[in-house]
């Protein structure tokens, strides 16, 4: 068992303008078990399936109340969802996210028709309003957003839909849910002394791919989940892909992620892997119970205590580019000159006169959390005071850069959150609750027809 840092893309496929997040590679996997849960549907164990079901029959385009989802619909959600994401689908990928795109719309349609049931309506002006923020999101132009979406086969009419949905929802949870959400007092007090009496304990936030290995194939499943984080590390596929493909857990629904959690709630393996990991590394396979394990450490945190890596710095960088085809000879003899220049400087007002030196380029950033840069850099930037420079860092192809640091605003000792605060959140829950309720009575009794 190893650790590996891993800096990719923890996200599959994330429309960030809509806030839908779809999965591209959850295709379903039949898991053998000997034990049928209590349902209450009294489904036999060993079960017959008698027919066929015929792709031909059950297309995905349906009526929902009367209202018509067609082909195109799909399409032109699928198209803006790939092109949001730069992603390439397989032809088994697309057809898993043109099902989940199919329940999507069902569930958005339900909304609106539950929202104009009670007369509330979303005008032509907000949704404007909500288009023109989705435009900036795609840095455009809404005269430039709308051929866009032609031209990657989507609509203007699609993303106004979604648009449509969800500000029309969001007023429906207001008006007919939120006021019948009532927290207690006691309630209240109860989360605050739970989150008291835990103050300065781990919690870490883990993605985990569980292979089940019974006895008689445990060095079979040992070595395919070595070949698995081979893959991973090599760039080949993701550990999202991965967990939501192959995951043996209950969090393969969820690409893998089990959230943040405190290592009581780990078996002792992994708890004791956790521990030792850094942010944004693999390690793997342990041994867990039944099974073997890939862990990757999105985070780590100690409730309700100040983290250096919150500090929020005010960094200088000094870049130099290197012109294309230079030489890997070059490039060493650039980097020694570069590496000799930025020793020298003194604080953040010699930057300058280096770089013109240089004919380096300056960019100034005051807003960086230590938290979000690579796990290299968080170390060197955490030792470093005011006015030190880090060593040159990039690459024969991006040039070599170093960051000054101009100022520090260390993060204030973890403070207890006010009761408002934490009334707020459960208040928040409870309409979430709620939401989901009634989306499952909707989609009980909606007249839902495919064609």
């Amino acid at each position: 068992m190893k650790f590996v840092s891993y800096a990719k893309p923890l996200s599959l496929a994330i429309v960030a303008a809509a806030g839908m997040v779809i999965n591209a590679t959850a295709i379903g996997q039949t898991v053998s078990d000997s034990s049928v849960p209590d349902t209450g549907l009294n489904i036999p164990a060993n079960l017959q399936i008698f027919g066929k079901r015929d792709p031909n029959v059950r297309k995905p385009t349906a009526i929902v109340n009367d209202s018509v989802i067609t082909g195109t619909d799909i399409d032109q959600r699928v198209a803006l969802i790939v092109a949001a994401n730069n992603i390439v689908l397989k032809d088994d990928q697309r057809d898993q996210i043109r099902l989940q795109i199919l329940s999507s719309l069902i569930d958005e349609t339900l909304q609106i028709q539950e929202a104009r049931a009670h007369d509330i309506k979303v005008t032509a002006d907000e949704i404007e309003q909500s288009f023109v923020r989705v435009a900036r999101n795609f840095n455009k132009q809404v005269s430039e957003m709308r051929p866009y979406l032609r031209s990657i086969g989507s609509s203007e009419r699609s993303l106004r839909r979604q648009i449509e949905s969800e500000l029309a929802w969001t007023r429906y949870l207001r008006r007919r849910i939120d006021p019948f959400v009532n927290v207690g007092d006691q309630e209240v007090k109860a989360i605050i002394d739970r989150l008291e009496a835990s103050k300065g304990s781990n919690e870490y936030h883990v993605k985990e791919i569980y292979l089940a290995a019974p006895p008689e194939r445990a060095d079979q499943i040992f070595n395919e989940a070595r070949a698995l984080l081979k893959e991973i590390q090599e760039g080949k596929r993701t550990f999202e892909a991965i967990a939501s493909e192959r995951s043996d857990a209950t969090t393969k629904a969820q690409a893998g992620d089990l959230g943040w959690v405190k290592p009581s709630s780990l078996p002792d393996s992994l708890a004791q892997v956790a521990a030792e990991m850094k942010p944004r590394q693999l390690a793997g396979p342990v041994e867990s119970p039944g099974g073997y394990s890939l862990l990757y450490l999105v985070d780590k945190r100690q409730i309700l205590t100040a983290d250096m890596r919150d500090s929020k710095l005010s960094l200088r960088q000094i870049s130099l580019a290197f012109p294309a085809g230079t030489s890997q000879a070059e490039a060493s003899n650039r980097v020694t000159a570069f590496a000799s220049a930025t020793k020298n400087i003194r604080g953040c007002g010699d930057v300058a006169k280096v770089a013109s030196a240089l004919g380096a380029e300056v960019v100034d950033n005051d807003s960086v959390v230590i938290r979000d840069l690579p796990p290299a850099l968080q170390e060197l930037l955490l030792q470093m005071q005011i006015g030190e420079v880090t060593p040159p860092f990039g690459s024969p192809t991006e040039g070599v850069r170093a960051l000054v640091m101009c100022g520090r605003e260390d993060p204030r000792s973890g403070s207890m959150p006010s009761i408002e605060q934490v009334r707020n959140q459960i208040e928040q829950r409870g309409v979430n609750l709620r939401a989901e309720h009634k989306m499952r009575d909707l989609r009980r009794d909606a007249v839902v027809e495919y064609r």
